[in-house]
C-alpha cells in the first residue's frame, strides 16, 4: 500500500531528470533546436548532471536540424560543444562520435570528422560503418581523393567493409580525379571459377546455358544432312537406323583420337590399351553402363589381326553394343558427332573440331554445344584424367546479385585455371538488392572488360 502511494506521488511530482528527459524528447519530436539550447543552459545553471541519455538526445536534435538552413550553422556550433563536454565527462559512445562527425562534415570540415573517428581508439570505442560516412562523403564531395582513400584504408584496418553507397562515392571521386586504376580496383578483379561454378572473388555462381530440345534436334538433322552429302550416303543412313535401336548411351568415344594419343614416336601406333582404360573409366562413372566407341572399320580389322587379346576385347565390345565400326569410304568424325548430338550425351575426344566441315554447322551454335558436351582427357604416365565439361557456360553473364563475369581468351587445358574478369561491388550487401541498370549497361560493362583485358595482356 505504501509503495503504491509512493509511485503515485512520484507521478504527481516528477524528478528534475524525468522532466528534462521529457522536455528533450518533445524538442526532438519538434526538431526544436532553440528549445534544446534553452534546456541545456537551464540545466547547467541549476548544476544538473547530464548523463548519456541527455547528451545523445541533444546531439540527435542537432543533427536533425542540419537540413534547415536557418538552424544548420547553430546546430553545428552547439552540437560540437555538447560533444566536447561529453569527452570531458568521459561519456563517449559510437553514436555520439558519429553524430559529432556528421556535424563536422556538415560544416565542410572533413578532416575533423575523420579525426573524430580515429580518436575512438583512445576512448575504447569501436567504429562502425556509419562512423566513417561523414568524413568519406565530405572528402569525396570535395574531390579530395587521397583523403578518401585514407578513410578507406582505416576502415580496412578496423575490419569495416564498405557497402554500396561507400563504393559508389569512392568510384565517383576516382573518376573525378582520373584515377582509372582505382576504378578497376573497386570494380574489376581477375578471378577463377571453381569446379562447382562459383567465382572465387564474389562467391556468385555462374549459370549454365545449354541448347534446348528444338535446337538439339535441328543440330542433329544438320549433322546428318552434311554427313550424307559428304560421301557417307547410305552408310550413314544405316548408322542412323542402328543408333535408333541402340540409344541407351551416356557417352560417345572418338576411338581413333584416343588410340593415337601421344603415339607419335618410332614404335608408336594405335594404343588399344589407352582406349580400354577410357572405356573402363566411363563404365565406372556410369554404374557399369557401356559407352559407344566409334572406330573406323580399317582400325578394327587391323587391331583384331594384331593379337588374340585385341580380338577378344573388341569382340566383347561388339557383343555389348559398345563398338560401331564406321565403313570404308566414310569419315568416322560424322558418326561420333551425330551420335553424341542425337543422344544428348557426352563426347570423349580431344579433337578441337576446327576443320572446315564443322564450320558448316555454324560456329557460335557449335561452340555452345561443344562447351556443354565435350570431355577432354590426358594420360600422364599411363594414368587417365578426364576433364568433364564445366558446370557453367563460358559466356559473358550477369549473376542474380548484379556481378558481371567475362571469360578471358586464354588457351587453358584445365578450366579451373582459366582467368575471368569479375566486375562487382567490392563486397556483397546483406539482404535483397535491387540493381538499377541504365540502358546499354551490358555494352558498357563489356567495354570496361575489354579495356581491362588490354591492360592485363
Amino acid at each position: 500500500m505504501e509503495a503504491e502511494q509512493a509511485r503515485k506521488r512520484k507521478r504527481r511530482n516528477p524528478t528534475r531528470d524525468g522532466e528534462l528527459r521529457h522536455a528533450l524528447d518533445m524538442c526532438a519530436r519538434e526538431r526544436d533546436l532553440a528549445g534544446a539550447v534553452l534546456l541545456n543552459d537551464s540545466a547547467s545553471a541549476d548544476g544538473a548532471h547530464l548523463g548519456p541519455y541527455h547528451y545523445n538526445a541533444l546531439l540527435h536534435i542537432c543533427t536533425s536540424s542540419l537540413s534547415d538552413p536557418k538552424t544548420g550553422a547553430a546546430a553545428v556550433e552547439f552540437g560540437l560543444k555538447v560533444f566536447d563536454r561529453m569527452v570531458e565527462d568521459g561519456i563517449l559512445t559510437e553514436a555520439a562520435v558519429t553524430s559529432a562527425a556528421r556535424l563536422a562534415a556538415a560544416s565542410g570540415d572533413g578532416d575533423r570528422a575523420f579525426e573524430l573517428v580515429r580518436s575512438m581508439d583512445r576512448h575504447g570505442v569501436s567504429p562502425r560503418l556509419r562512423s566513417y560516412g561523414p568524413a568519406l562523403s565530405a572528402f569525396c564531395s570535395n574531390s579530395e581523393a587521397e583523403k578518401a582513400y585514407e578513410v578507406e584504408a582505416h576502415m580496412a584496418s578496423k575490419g569495416v567493409v564498405p557497402e554500396e553507397p561507400e563504393i559508389a562515392a569512392l568510384l565517383r571521386v576516382s573518376a573525378d580525379v582520373g584515377n582509372g586504376e582505382k576504378v578497376y580496383e573497386y570494380l574489376v578483379n581477375r578471378s577463377n571459377v571453381d569446379e562447382e561454378g562459383f567465382c572465387v572473388s564474389c562467391k556468385e555462381r555462374l549459370v549454365c546455358v545449354d541448347i534446348d530440345q528444338t535446337e538439339t534436334e535441328r543440330f542433329a538433322e544438320a549433322v546428318a544432312s552434311l554427313a550424307t552429302e559428304r560421301k557417307a550416303g547410305s552408310n550413314f543412313r544405316v548408322f542412323q537406323e542402328w543408333l535408333d535401336s541402340h540409344a541407351d548411351y551416356e557417352a560417345v568415344v572418338d576411338g581413333a583420337n584416343i588410340g593415337y594419343y601421344q603415339q607419335n614416336f618410332a614404335e608408336g601406333g594405335f594404343s588399344l590399351s589407352q582406349l580400354d582404360i577410357v572405356v573402363k573409366e566411363l563404365r565406372q562413372r556410369s554404374k557399369n553402363k557401356w559407352p559407344l566407341v566409334v572406330l573406323h572399320n580399317k582400325n578394327v580389322k587391323a587391331l583384331m589381326g594384331k593379337s588374340p587379346s585385341n580380338k577378344i576385347l573388341l569382340e566383347e565390345w561388339q557383343r555389348e553394343g559398345a563398338l560401331y565400326a564406321s565403313p570404308k569410304g566414310s569419315n568416322d568424325d560424322w558418326f561420333w558427332l551425330y551420335a553424341a548430338v542425337k543422344l544428348k550425351c557426352l563426347l570423349v575426344t580431344n579433337d578441337e573440331m576446327r576443320d572446315h566441315i564443322f564450320d558448316l554447322l555454324g560456329r557460335n551454335f557449335f561452340l555452345k554445344w561443344k562447351e556443354r558436351h565435350q570431355v577432354r582427357y590426358t594420360f600422364v604416365k599411363g594414368i587417365l584424367k578426364l576433364q568433364m565439361p564445366p558446370q557453367y557456360s563460358l559466356v559473358i553473364q550477369e549473376s542474380e546479385r548484379g556481378s558481371w563475369h567475362f571469360p578471358l581468351e586464354e588457351d587453358c587445358k584445365d578450366e579451373r585455371s582459366r582467368s575471368w574478369l569479375c566486375i562487382t561491388r567490392k563486397a556483397p550487401l546483406e539482404g535483397n538488392i535491387k540493381i538499377e541498370r541504365n540502358t546499354g549497361s551490358e555494352q558498357n560493362m563489356a567495354k570496361m572488360a575489354k579495356a581491362e583485358t588490354g591492360n592485363c595482356s
